[in-house]
């Protein structure tokens, strides 16, 4: 497959303010949310839902991107309507390849993870139930902007000026990570951490989608309709 411009790169000032975005949504935030929460519900006298601590969390993340990549994301979104075709036909293309390959990578990581349970996907189920709203915006709009400007165009937008096959890589391994360490570290089990495997198909596709549509809005279309569709067939 031929490279394709994706959304013109970074500027040097939006790869340093992403790198500290990076800090933040990898070591900062995760260290220092719980804490806070709870000097804010001493502060006010009131306990803070597990959902509304979620949409926090998330809006927090959402303006630090906005900020840190905010000529970036005027570019990607020009190039949204310079190739609105485009990037609709590769979100068609992934969402057919993210069902066919999942479900074969999901039968799969079934046999090797001794039938570890997906804690982050019961974590979703239980804040759905509690809080539909709040979860439902931030598992279908928040985190898939978040998400696919860290790891779709930052990590692999940026790894692919130099290494094609290793942006792939190391994104996906850290999109898959992310979504199951603090599972891991939390019950103390390191087989936890096999259902890696179980988000190593999404990331693949959706970096697909991204580099094929030329604008990070063809993944994050993928990533929400992705997203959209599962909390449907649960409601």
């Amino acid at each position: 497959m031929a490279k394709r411009s994706v959304s013109a790169g970074m500027t040097r000032l939006e790869k340093i303010l992403g790198g500290c975005l990076l800090a933040v949504y990898f070591i900062i935030l995760p260290a220092a949310a719980d804490p806070l929460f709870d000097l804010l519900q001493t502060l006010l006298g009131t306990a803070i839902s597990g959902g509304a601590r979620d949409a926090a969390y998330y809006y927090i993340l959402f303006a630090l991107t906005l900020i840190a990549f905010w000529g970036y994301w005027g570019r990607t979104t020009r190039a949204l309507f310079d190739r609105a075709g485009t990037v609709l036909t590769s979100v068609g293309i992934g969402l057919i390849a993210f069902y066919g390959l999942n479900e074969l990578v999901w039968r799969l990581s079934r046999m090797f993870s001794l039938g570890q349970t997906n804690l982050n996907d019961q974590a979703i189920l239980a804040r759905i139930g509690a809080s539909p709203r709040s979860t439902i915006l931030m598992v279908v709009f928040l985190a898939p902007i978040v998400e696919e400007a860290v790891f779709r165009g930052y990590i692999f937008g940026n790894l692919r000026e130099y290494n094609r096959p290793a942006a792939y890589l190391v994104s996906c391994f850290l999109f898959a990570f992310l979504h199951v360490w603090q599972f891991a570290a939390a019950s103390r089990d390191a087989a936890y951490l096999l259902l890696t495997l179980q988000y190593l198909v999404p990331g693949l596709v959706m970096a697909w989608v991204f580099e094929r549509s030329g604008s990070l809005w063809g993944s994050i279309l993928l990533h929400s309709a992705v997203n959209a569709l599962a909390v449907w067939s649960v409601l």
